[in-house]
C-alpha cells in the first residue's frame, strides 16, 4: 500500500520521538496523529500532543482525577510525573516540562507545536 509523503513523515518522527515504543501503543499514537484536525500540524508537533495524549489517558490517572472532580490544570499537575515515567521508559527524545504541562500539551509556545502557516491570499472589498 502506497503511503503519502505526511504518513511517511509522522511515522519516522514517532519512531525518533518514542524509539522504545510498544507496538500496540505506536500503532495508537500513529492512529490518533493522522486524524484530521491534527494535519494543521506538523508532523512533530502531531506525533508529540498524539504521544501525550495516548499516555494521559492510558497510564495515569488523569481521567480518574478529572471524574473525582479536578480541573484539567490540576489533573494535570498530578500526573506529569507519570507521563514522564512513560517517556523515559520508551526512551523518548524529549520529555513534558512540568512548567509548561498546562498550556496544550506543554509546549504551545514551541514552533514546531504551531500550526502551518497557510500562504496569505490579499482580499478585495467589493
Amino acid at each position: 500500500m502506497a503511503r503519502t509523503e505526511r504518513q511517511k513523515a509522522l511515522r519516522a518522527d514517532l519512531r525518533l520521538l518514542l524509539p522504545s515504543a510498544p507496538l500496540a501503543d505506536f500503532e495508537t499514537i500513529y492512529d490518533d496523529a493522522s486524524r484530521p484536525h491534527m494535519r494543521e500540524l506538523r508532523t512533530g508537533a502531531a506525533a508529540w500532543l498524539a504521544a501525550l495524549a495516548h499516555i494521559r489517558h492510558q497510564y495515569t490517572d488523569y481521567d480518574q482525577l478529572r471524574d473525582e472532580g479536578y480541573d484539567r490544570d490540576s489533573a494535570l499537575h498530578f500526573v506529569v510525573d507519570d507521563i514522564n515515567t512513560v517517556l523515559t521508559r520508551w526512551r523518548a527524545t524529549r520529555l513534558l516540562d512540568p512548567s509548561a504541562a498546562f498550556e496544550d500539551g506543554g509546549d504551545a509556545n514551541d514552533e514546531e507545536a504551531q500550526p502551518k502557516r497557510r500562504k496569505a491570499t490579499k482580499r478585495t472589498e467589493k
